[in-house]
Parts: C-alpha cells; structure tokens; sequence
C-alpha cells in the first residue's frame, strides 16, 4: 500500500495511469458493456479497489441510474476518487478498507480492475469469496490486472508493457528495470492460474475479454 500513499503518485495517478495500460478508456467502455448485460437499469455495482475514481467515473457518466459501492484501503487514493467523481459523487457510496469493508449488499455487478496483481494467491482468493458472497446469482464480475501466459518469462511480458508506458523500446535499460522491479515486487500469476483461482472462489463462465500486452481481462459469473 505504500505507493498509494505516495502523495506524488497519488497526484499523477489520474494523468498517468491511462498511458500504462492498453485500451484503457475502452477497458471501463466493456466492462460496463458486460455488467450492463445482465444488470436492470437501476443496478447496484461494487467497485473493489475504487481509489482514484477512473473507472466509476467513466461507469457514472454512461449509466446514470447506477449505484455504486467503492472499497479502497488507501485513503489518499479515496480522496482521489472524490476529487475525479466531482458532481458524480451522489451515486457513489466510498468506504476506506479491503473487501471485507464493503456492504453485504447483495449488488448485481461488480469490479475489479488493476488491482489483483498486488496480492498474492491466498488473498486473491479470499477477496474473490468476499466479492463472489455479495453478488446475486448469476451477476457478473469483472477482473482486469497484470497476468502473464503459462510458463512465459514474466520480466519480458513486463518490459513490454513497462516500454509501452514509457514510449521507450522493449530492450531500453528503463523498460528492463522497471520490469525487474515490477517481477519481483508484484506476484504474478499465470492466465490459466488466475482462471483457476475464479472458479476455486466460485465463479463460472469464466470468459478472457481483453488482453493487451501483460494486461488480461475476464468476465465471470457467480
């Protein structure tokens, strides 16, 4: 958590982080394609890992009779979030915590985006059940982070990712060590695994949507 306390992270986090992934604003345009598939017009969505406020803002602005339930431990970036929804606010309910921190609810939708990555398998699968408890049957959840393919180096998918970034190659010096650090820092999982660790939490219909250099997307069931 402490980058994202990082006063000088959290106050690019917004400018920069769009740079970072590919396809970002079309990522939060599928994702709420896909909640919207089964969710009514007036939804309640839960939005794990809401610091910084992108991807709520981008869901607000395209479905206006949504309701969404924020979870974030950093309170930094939660400020963030607040400062980015601007006028949107009032359809949005933030709580500072980990998933166990967000209402029961039951919602018709949730997720989870750039955010897996950071935790290990154990509390990837203990958020996955938190989230997957508060879901009505057969709501869909959204799931988009770092994931590398089966038995890949993941420092070469990194520095791919980390040269997209940067605007750099993928064999410069800055793109090598930023996906070093990033290797060892983040505990990746495989694609295969991470498919594994949804159903292991109870999901089905696990489907990959979005895939952009060491970025993977999946929609699931509950």
């Amino acid at each position: 958590m402490q980058p994202f306390a990082d006063p000088v992270m959290v106050a690019s986090y917004a400018e920069h982080t769009p740079r970072k992934v590919p396809g970002f604003a079309d990522l939060h345009r599928m994702a709420r394609l896909l909640l919207a598939e089964r969710a009514p017009a007036a939804a309640d969505i839960l939005v794990v890992g809401a610091g910084g406020g992108l991807e709520l803002k981008a869901f607000a602005e395209a479905q206006s009779r949504w309701r969404f339930v924020g979870v974030d431990p950093s309170t930094e970036m939660l400020d963030l979030a607040r400062r980015v929804l601007g006028p949107l606010q009032s359809g949005v309910a933030l709580h500072q915590g980990y998933v166990d921190a967000a209402p029961s609810g039951p919602f018709d939708g949730a997720t989870c985006l750039l955010t897996l990555h950071f935790l290990a398998r154990d509390e990837r699968l203990h958020t996955l059940r938190n989230i997957r408890q508060r879901l009505k049957p057969g709501a869909p959840l959204i799931v988009a982070h770092h994931s590398i393919p089966k038995d890949a180096d993941p420092v070469r998918w990194l520095a791919r990712s980390a040269a997209f970034a940067s605007g750099a190659s993928v064999d410069s010096p800055q793109a090598s060590a930023s996906a070093t650090a990033m290797a060892e820092r983040l505990p990746l999982l495989s694609s295969d695994a991470d498919e594994a660790v949804l159903r292991e939490a109870g999901f089905s219909d696990v489907a990959l949507f979005y895939a952009g250099l060491s970025f993977r997307g999946w929609v699931a069931e509950a």
